[in-house]
């Protein structure tokens, strides 16, 4: 644990940045539009230096981090252990992204000096000094040093350009410096080829293949050609062609077949018999509309009246809709256990990650006499059931008001409250027990 107490010029300046933020909040708009565009670029270069500050308070916390942890004999290499965690929840994103944060960070403060001298003159702005971080990330030490003071050497010479410039550019330099890496990168790079999907706006999902250039070249080809020899038959567009060819492509149906995929729907009984229309979810989706989930559960079922769906039942309590507990007397979560805890929390219940659920832990360690038990569980995504068990992080399980909440406790002492989600569909309850199973049985009927 840390206990650090803060002198005077210190709490000054934590008091200066938030008067900042006060001042911005009340700032009144420009008097004219020639005003207004100058507080956009001038608003645009704070949030450079902004970044450049963050750049510098990360290697800081580092450094302060990795002292700490030497002074107290931790391994080498368990040193930094949950930093980037830690990271992740002071600036509110997922543990992904805080990891993503120190790197850039660590890069900027100790590799890349005219970069970050750049951000905090607001020449150069966030995204673009990522752009150059991530293209000389494979690099060696001087060869990103070397770029570094070529592209950023003189501020001046950014003015003006462009995302795509910039990368351009780093690449062009990175290739003279060190083409074997750029070929090793490569290879490397091809290990990595992968298929992914995820939601997309109005109910619908983006799914993205990495693949070499060549490979994916072809395949992109392949359907557009397919595209431009049928697009101006039917009434289709060329880009309905192409993803229509893709999805028959890949599954070897028409897209007007229904597609025997499982597909786990969770939602209030009320919303399945058209009671209600509270949103349901989807696994690995997200939420979807009601008449959507009906809609997806009436397609499981064939002509014949033969169904391919199975009702599982869960209980959820009244007031606050949380699912009713379960417990175990065994170390690993048994499986029935463990799906009751995904379909609790839904996703990872460390405050701002937001990523699936991966894996299914004891809030309060089992060699600590943690029961295996609904109550003492958490799902996890896999990053942060690793930080967790760093020295310092500590998640505490305890009922307020009634409702089931995690204090998250990381090494500072900082502090982040979760809550689990109420179950899909839930509402507070406004008709009586009676009232509410005859209306079920006339809906059957």
């Amino acid at each position: 644990m840390y206990e650090t107490v803060p002198d005077t010029t210190e709490r000054l300046a934590t008091d200066h940045l938030r008067s900042i933020v006060s001042g911005l909040s009340a700032m009144p708009a420009g008097v004219d539009e020639s005003e207004s565009v100058d507080r956009l670029t001038l608003l645009e270069e704070i949030k450079s230096a902004c970044t450049a500050a963050q750049v510098r308070e990360t290697a800081n916390l580092d450094d302060l981090r990795a002292a700490h942890e030497a002074a107290q004999n931790v391994p080498h290499q368990r040193r930094g252990r949950g930093l980037a965690a830690e990271v992740g929840l002071a600036r509110k994103v997922s543990p992904r992204k805080g990891s993503q944060c120190l790197g850039f960070a660590r890069a900027l403060a100790y590799e890349m000096p005219h970069t970050l001298a750049a951000l905090t003159a607001g020449v150069l702005t966030e995204w673009r000094a990522t752009i150059l971080v991530r293209e000389t990330a494979y690099l060696i030490r001087e060869s990103r040093e070397e770029i570094d003071r070529r592209i950023c050497g003189d501020p001046a010479v950014l003015v003006g350009m462009s995302d795509r410039e910039i990368e351009a550019l780093a690449k062009r330099h990175a290739y003279e410096l060190e083409p074997e890496a750029v070929v090793a990168r490569k290879a490397k790079a091809e290990k990595d080829r992968r298929v992914t999907v995820r939601p997309a706006p109005d109910l619908m999902t983006q799914l993205s293949a990495l693949l070499p250039m060549a490979e994916g070249i072809a395949v992109y080809a392949a359907l557009k050609k397919h595209a431009d020899s049928v697009s101006a038959s039917d009434g289709r567009s060329h880009e309905q062609v192409m993803a229509d060819t893709l999805v028959e492509r890949v599954t070897g149906r028409s897209v007007a077949e229904p597609t025997p995929i499982a597909v786990n729907v969770v939602l209030s009984e009320q919303s399945l018999l058209g009671l209600a229309d509270t949103a349901a979810d989807v696994s690995g989706y997200g939420p979807v509309p009601a008449t959507v989930a009906r809609l997806l559960i009436a397609d499981s079922v064939d002509p014949e009246g033969e169904t391919a769906s199975t009702l599982r039942r869960l209980y959820a309590r009244p007031s606050d809709g949380a699912l009713v507990a379960m417990e175990s007397r065994s170390r690993a979560f048994p499986p029935a256990l463990a799906r009751y805890i995904r379909l609790r929390d839904q996703r990872c219940r460390t405050p701002y990650c937001g990523a699936p659920v991966a894996e299914i832990d004891h809030a309060a360690p089992h060699r600590r006499r943690g029961p295996t038990s609904a109550v003492n569980a958490d799902g996890t995504c896999v990053l942060h059931n690793r930080a967790k068990e760093a020295p310092g992080w500590f998640y505490n399980v305890k009922m307020v008001g009634g409702v089931r909440v995690i204090d998250v406790i990381t090494p500072t002492k900082a502090r982040h409250r979760s809550v689990a989600p109420p179950a899909i569909g839930h509402q507070p309850a406004t008709w009586s027990g009676v009232e509410t199973r005859l209306i079920q049985i006339l809906a059957a009927s």
